[in-house]
């Protein structure tokens, strides 16, 4: 698709994870977004409900569905994507990148034929090259995963203990009582302790990588923000301090958007980006991991965009050359 542009199709582009998505495919060269669908929303212009996108683009939300495209995003809630599928025969030439959970699971992978590859580019790259469709994987367990991957890769991770705190835009656009500014400001709370549903995926991925592992504890908490991950895992490791930095940096050598850091990190380095932030301490026997991403970009729509690039054969980093602000 060298001198082609890519054509793309947004299902649910009223959200959160839509409206990313059109402030990166707006920008992005090789990109020519066709439709974006809401049906709440037809016919008004998609600046109307995203503010941000004022005199970038003149498209409006559709209620009509057409498959005359290449890659087709679906950008809508957890049992939607499968359901919209069932519902809707999409040509089989047409690329499916899923921001839901549905296809995640090797068990759930597949619908009517089609086949998803789970798409975590530091852990997939390959396959999700050749896939037909990739199901993009969860803002915390990107996160997670990509503080850990190195040290399953050699087969050394064992019991992890996770903390992380989220912004408020991970809870979706719909109005919930803990998405209140009310409540958020100037407030934190813990959820879902030991039981959040990323959980699954990530043992998946770190069962492929090292077959016979050790549990995961995972504490999630809401923050008083509204983007961004920041995440902390320890596990016992007998590597030294130098030697888990040279794992690491091996391990994302080639990565486009992970970077491990010398330095102590912070959540603003990676806001308003498609960058995962590694640092690590070795304190007593333990590894300590921080691991830092943007919940609706790596975290979600950026991480879709990167998805597509592979599977077009772009470039990995176009589009998504986004910078943080640091104030």
């Amino acid at each position: 698709m060298e001198n082609k542009k890519i054509k793309a199709g947004i299902i649910g582009g009223a959200g959160y994870t839509g409206g990313e998505m059109l402030r990166v495919l707006v920008n992005h060269a090789g990109v020519e977004i066709v439709f974006v669908h809401s049906r709440s929303n037809a016919g008004e212009a998609v600046s109307k409900v995203h503010g941000d996108l004022v005199g970038e683009t003149d498209l409006r939300f559709c209620a009509d569905i057409n498959d005359d495209i290449d890659v087709l995003f679906l950008c809508v809630g957890h049992g939607e994507a499968r359901a919209f599928l069932k519902n809707n025969k999409i040509k089989d030439s047409v690329k499916i990148i899923d921001l839901s959970q549905d296809f995640r699971l090797v068990r759930d992978a597949e619908i009517d034929g089609r086949k998803f590859v789970y798409g975590l580019p530091e852990y997939n790259r390959d396959e999700i090259k050749h896939a037909g469709n990739v199901a993009n994987p969860g803002c915390f367990a990107t996160a997670i995963q990509l503080g850990v991957l190195p040290l399953a890769k050699l087969g050394i991770l064992k019991e992890v203990h996770t903390t992380g705190i989220t912004g408020s835009t991970g809870a979706g656009q719909k109005l919930a009582g803990t998405s209140h500014f009310s409540w958020r400001a100037n407030n934190i709370q813990a959820y879902k302790a030991l039981a959040h549903q990323h959980m699954n995926e990530i043992m998946q991925t770190i069962g492929v990588l090292q077959p016979v592992h050790e549990a995961l504890n995972f504490i999630p908490w809401r923050g008083d923000f509204t983007r961004g991950i920041y995440v902390t895992s320890y596990t016992a490791c007998d590597l030294s301090i130098e030697e888990a930095f040279e794992v690491y940096r091996e391990y994302y050598s080639n990565a486009a958007f992970t970077h491990v850091c010398e330095d102590m990190i912070d959540l603003k380095q990676v806001v308003n980006t498609n960058r995962c932030l590694i640092h690590l301490e070795k304190i007593d026997k333990n590894l300590v991991i921080h691991s830092a991403i943007d919940n609706l970009l790596k975290g979600a729509s950026g991480q879709a965009v990167q998805n597509m690039n592979i599977l077009f054969g772009l470039p990995e980093i176009m589009g998504l050359r986004l910078k943080a602000n640091s104030f």
